[in-house]
């Protein structure tokens, strides 16, 4: 059998189209939600939520120990004893996640000037306790990309937690709706994933070698995704010094409008490309090359598309779905999809890294790209408020670039075609974004 036919690319396909396909319909829903609870809550409670978010994220992603990925490439990803071991790491993570909620919850409080996190930041933590029960089914599905029932679960889990949103800000009109709602999401997609996933049922268990090979690998993931914090959060932790509530509650909106496409084919690629790049490496064949090719050009090709398309009607759009406290969340559409035109391009490469186990390497590229984001962010923030923190942020991902190539190199998965010819394509495109919506830069 060719490897066009394989079973690996046929679900390759399939859970590309499922991953993509669900995210939409997620984010369409997230959007309706958005708008409705727009006009039910007050732009402040936004602006909470989004440094509530700050917290959580940055808690997770300053103790992932890349159990997920460690299933998905590990030879031992299918054994119980391994499986086991993982999930028991997960759940002691989960509580040392809450504890430290509840012990960050005053000196947040103080730091950006909001008393209300003294409450909401160990309610809304309970979702880092809660998830962490998590089946590792879920990540043995995505080890063999058999996704089509963890994504109809995954679905429902979401809608769920966004009509409860909805509902309670409709009754309670409070920043608490979004908290709740979200434990409710929390607490559904358990319950859905412990009773309609098959395979190996968790229990508690500790086997040494298992543990070893997990704290060989997850060393340097936690190290990576502590700089991931910074890649997707230290925007809104750095603002949330320079805005008041209600402006970084409009940031946020534009900012959730404006990510659709990046976070689509993150969604997609983490999911997809681990097992492609284990089990199909573009250096051991031509073909295997020439797929992966085909595959990468349709993801940076639909990204890219994605983003012109929000940086010529964002401001338009944000104009007929917003009330007039939102106006500036069109403008900050439009810059955020210009900034993100250079990251797109090398989305694709990152995973070559971690189906090899190279955790290392992956670490040293996401702390480089971490640092240049984050320093240059801050200087523009400090220096010409949010018009040029975002232009730092753009200089950075360019920057950031170099990096991501010197580690796709070492794989043998780095593609200079799809690199120049998307490269001039994204620059057409800012160009034209650029004029479109030059008036409109000066409202920032």
């Amino acid at each position: 059998m060719s490897d066009a036919r394989s079973p690996l690319f046929s679900r390759v396909l399939r859970g590309s189209a499922l991953t993509a396909g669900s995210y939409a319909i997620t984010q369409a829903l997230r959007l309706a939600s958005n708008l409705i609870l727009a006009r039910l809550l007050f732009p402040e409670a936004f602006g909470l939520m989004a440094l509530v978010s700050v917290f959580l994220v940055g808690l997770a992603m300053f103790s992932d120990v890349g159990i997920g990925p460690a299933i998905s490439q590990s030879p031992r990803g299918d054994e119980p004893d391994f499986l086991d071991t993982a999930w028991t790491v997960q759940v002691l993570r989960g509580v040392i996640l809450w504890a430290a909620t509840c012990l960050l919850a005053w000196p947040a409080a103080q730091l950006y000037g909001a008393p209300e996190l003294m409450q909401l930041l160990p309610v809304a933590g309970l979702t880092l306790l809660i998830g962490s029960f998590n089946t590792t089914r879920i990540d043995t599905a995505n080890r063999h990309l058999l996704l089509g029932r963890l994504t109809a679960l995954d679905l429902i889990a979401q809608i769920t937690g966004i009509v409860a949103m909805v509902v309670l800000a409709w009754l309670m009109r409070s920043v608490w709706a979004l908290v709740i709602g979200a434990l409710i999401g929390t607490v559904a997609k358990l319950v859905l994933t412990h009773l309609g996933l098959p395979g190996h049922r968790n229990r508690f268990r500790w086997e040494p070698s298992a543990g070893r090979e997990l704290v060989h690998f997850g060393k340097w993931i936690f190290l990576s995704t502590a700089c991931g914090f910074l890649l997707s959060q230290g925007d809104k932790a750095i603002l949330g010094a320079y805005l008041r509530l209600d402006e970084l509650g409009v940031y946020n909106i534009g900012y959730f409008l404006a990510s659709f496409p990046v976070l689509l084919g993150g969604a997609v690629t983490g999911r997809v490309l681990i097992p492609i790049y284990r089990d199909h490496p573009p250096a051991a064949s031509a073909a295997n090359a020439a797929k992966l090719r085909r595959l990468r050009f349709t993801l940076t090709g639909t990204m890219l598309s994605l983003l012109a398309l929000m940086g010529l009607v964002g401001q338009p759009l944000v104009g007929l779905m917003y009330d007039a406290r939102y106006w500036h969340a069109g403008v900050i559409v439009v810059a955020i999809a210009c900034v993100q035109l250079p990251q797109v391009i090398g989305m694709t490469y990152d995973q070559s890294a971690l189906a090899a186990g190279d955790s290392r390497n992956y670490f040293l590229v996401m702390a480089l790209r971490a640092a240049l984001q984050s320093l240059a962010f801050w200087a523009g923030a400090a220096t010409h408020g949010l018009i040029g923190a975002l232009i730092g942020q753009f200089c950075a991902l360019l920057l950031a670039h170099g990096p991501i190539v010197w580690l796709a190199a070492r794989h043998k998965a780095w593609d200079a075609r799809h690199d120049l010819g998307f490269g001039l394509l994204a620059a057409a495109i800012l160009a034209l974004v650029l004029w479109w919506n030059w008036a409109a830069f000066s409202g920032l």
